[in-house]
């Protein structure tokens, strides 16, 4: 017990007589350090007391697909701090091939007793994923929001870049350089992120199914589905992820063609580093920082017991041109 209290006051940076006095339910303490006492008790992986177990954790579940593509620590990062910033915890899930899945997260959330969960990417994107455990979520009235999709019978709010839009800005600049025979790499059918991508595009111009090429979302992926593309006479490629654009610009240069001599690319999300890449990425940019803070404001006012319209968010897009596009060849 005594290891305990000490523990926690170093955690908080308060008192051990502090921390005692929020165990023993005594009066004279400020709700802030009350709350952040509690918090520690769950970080650390210590129970509560008996009488304190009916509240909910100042923890927030921060559910992740993957931490390879640069954007998803990117988003964990605005998220998190946003989240500390009102004394909440993110407690940080990423998914691993052959690991623990997102629907055990979830029952993992549950036991802790969490304010909340906030998923950037995972199965709410995939049209034919089990959707059980979202559910689970829904009928206990945890709050949660979607980042960049939404599951419409469940009725939580989202925000989200505008696929739509973004596909336009690309698909416009590409034409803008002469490029007639313009291609999309995007992700599995039933993603939908990727879908919307596809419809936007078709209503832009002409667009044969056999310039649609789909992968999983890595360099690998982008690098096989651009080969294809290319072999059917591409010249300019919309991604739907910077991945998987560096992928189809090594599938050009495997093929020994320039970039952006021969071959344009332009990217989705402008992740760190794609400014570095050579050459410099054309890519469209998420506003990470604003629909971060606005799912952390959408999942506050839910933790609050405001009333949060089962809306989605939509936020507008950046192209930014760089060197991975240019004029398309003559001839």
């Amino acid at each position: 017990m005594t290891r305990r209290l000490a523990e926690v006051a170093k955690k908080v940076g308060v008192s051990e007589a502090t921390v005692s006095r929020v165990l023993n339910g005594k009066p004279g303490v400020s709700q802030a350090t009350r709350q952040a006492v509690l918090s520690a008790l769950d970080v650390l992986g210590y129970e509560r007391p008996t009488q304190l177990r009916g509240e909910r954790a100042r923890l927030v579940g921060l559910v992740l697909p993957e931490l390879q593509n640069p954007i998803f620590p990117a988003f964990a990062e605005v998220i998190g701090g946003a989240l500390a910033q009102l004394g909440l915890t993110p407690v940080l899930c990423t998914q691993t091939k052959g690991g623990v899945s997102e629907a055990d997260y979830v029952d993992l959330l549950l036991q802790q007793q969490v304010s909340g969960v906030v998923f950037a990417g995972g199965l709410y994107a995939q049209a034919d994923a089990p959707h059980d455990h979202y559910r689970r979520l829904a009928d206990r009235n945890i709050p949660v929001v979607l980042v960049n999709a939404s599951i419409d019978d469940l009725g939580f709010p989202g925000v989200s870049c505008d696929d739509a839009v973004a596909v336009e800005q690309a698909w416009r600049h590409l034409s803008s350089l002469g490029h007639e025979r313009i291609g999309l790499v995007l992700g599995p059918a039933d993603h939908m992120p990727s879908a919307r991508k596809l419809a936007a595009a078709r209503g832009l111009g002409e667009l044969p199914e056999e310039r649609v090429a789909r992968a999983m979302f890595s360099i690998e992926g982008g690098h096989a589905a651009a080969a294809r593309l290319i072999d059917r006479g591409v010249t300019g490629f919309i991604c739907a992820s910077d991945p998987l654009a560096l992928g189809a610009i090594r599938a050009a240069r495997r093929k020994g063609l320039d970039v952006p001599g021969q071959v344009s690319v332009v990217g989705y999300d402008d992740s760190a580093l794609m400014n570095c890449t050579e050459p410099p990425l054309t890519t469209v940019r998420q506003p990470i920082e604003a629909m971060g803070r606005a799912a952390v404001e959408l999942l506050n006012a839910q933790v609050g017991g405001s009333a949060v319209p089962p809306e989605e968010l939509l936020f507008e897009p950046e192209l930014v041109v760089r060197g991975s596009t240019a004029q398309a060849p003559r001839g």
